[in-house]
């Protein structure tokens, strides 16, 4: 009978950086590890969700910013195709935006690309076991705006009905009052009365101050 760690089921990851040289060096880095098998490389969005999707691999390692189809747009096929594959995003620059929406979407690991090579392999094994890894200096700020964002959601959906969280998601998108009563299915008239009660809901003198509380508070 072989030795028991010989049985011990390697991790299966997937590596996606539009930068071959980074793409090379994390395949040759995570080769070396006998409970590691990379399984595909990928330069670009595109090819990404393509290989999540044809080989279902325990973990994916991530970069954010690729061509094609960006980090942030393969998390959301991701989760609506509901793949069971953990995300790590290795990061070379801090997008709170984007690292707020990663979390948001599930990410279990975040690791910037300017750490020792050692803690993106300790990373791949935490997230594999069902845990999470967040560098503190990548995530303080995002964790902070999600924090912030939820409680604001929270705030505005204590107060107004859901038609009015409708029209507030309308104007934080930028649309006028012609647009929205036309994705509503509802008068520009009606726009305007629940336009009016938001003011009155929210203590804001117009939409001007609505938009500035929404961004204020990272209303989505």
């Amino acid at each position: 009978m072989p030795p028991a760690s010989s049985q011990r089921k390697r991790i299966t990851v997937v590596i996606a950086d539009d930068h071959p040289i980074v793409l090379a060096g994390l395949e040759t880095l995570l080769r070396r590890e006998p409970d590691i098998n990379v399984i595909d490389r990928c330069a670009d969005g595109v090819e990404t969700f393509r290989a999540v999707t044809k080989h279902r691999p325990d973990v994916l390692i991530l970069d954010l910013s690729m061509p094609r189809a960006d980090g942030v747009t393969v998390l959301r096929q991701m989760s609506s195709e509901r793949l069971p594959t953990r995300v790590v995003i290795l990061a070379a620059v801090v997008d709170d935006d984007a690292l707020v929406e990663a979390i948001r979407l599930g990410v279990r690991g975040i690791v910037l690309k300017e750490v020792a090579p050692r803690f993106l392999v300790d990373c791949i094994r935490e997230v594999y076991a069902g845990r999470q890894w967040f560098e503190e200096v990548a995530v303080g700020e995002a964790m902070d705006k999600l924090v912030r964002r939820e409680a604001a959601a929270k705030e505005i959906s204590a107060v107004l009905s859901r038609r009015e969280i409708e029209v507030v998601r309308a104007v934080a998108k930028g649309l006028r009052n012609r647009e929205i009563a036309e994705r509503l299915g509802i008068a520009e008239g009606t726009v305007k009365l629940h336009l009016h009660t938001i003011y009155m809901k929210l203590r804001v003198d117009g939409r001007t101050a609505l938009v500035v509380k929404l961004n204020d508070k990272s209303f989505v």
